[in-house]
């Protein structure tokens, strides 16, 4: 990835391990775009919209950490990839609701969210395909060790 400037989407429910993998797998070379970040801001996703086009101006790799669950929210980033020349990749969280659940229950503070707001995600939660507009997909498991488990996911029509 060293020369290719590339928008990475994560899409799944909260508490199904995007944030941290984030940190583990893109935050030292992509710049972390997060609407929980601003929670006060008046127009959040104006502010995150702004924020991708400067570092994908700026030549800087992007990756947008909200739950994403559908089209509505992959569009716009999508187009500014586009507009920018970037590679647009999506990281697929299987949605697990119970475990997620549990995660989020374990949060403390701001970071937990109303099990309401978990269910409406679950509701809008879309899989992403290739038709979307992504140029590379990958679906993102726990790998049981604390760790995860990354896999290209096929072009749509040929399931392995």
């Amino acid at each position: 990835m060293a020369d290719e400037l590339e928008l990475a989407i994560l899409i799944g429910l909260q508490a199904s391990g995007k944030t941290t993998f984030c940190h583990r797998m893109l935050a030292d070379d992509h710049l972390v775009v997060s609407k929980d970040a601003f929670r006060n801001a008046r127009h959040p996703q104006r502010r995150q919209m702004r924020l991708v086009h400067e570092a994908l101006a700026a030549r800087r790799c992007v990756v947008v950490d909200n739950t994403n669950p559908s089209p509505q929210e992959w569009e716009p980033l999508i187009e500014a990839a586009r507009v920018h020349g970037a590679v647009t990749v999506g990281y697929w969280f299987p949605p697990d609701l119970p475990a997620a659940l549990d995660r989020n229950a374990a949060r403390e503070g701001r970071s937990r969210v109303p099990d309401v707001g978990v269910y409406d995600t679950l509701k809008r939660l879309r899989r992403p395909r290739y038709v979307d507009g992504f140029d590379r997909l990958y679906e993102v498991r726990f790998d049981g060790r604390g760790g995860f488990r990354v896999e290209p996911m096929p072009p749509e029509g040929r399931q392995p």
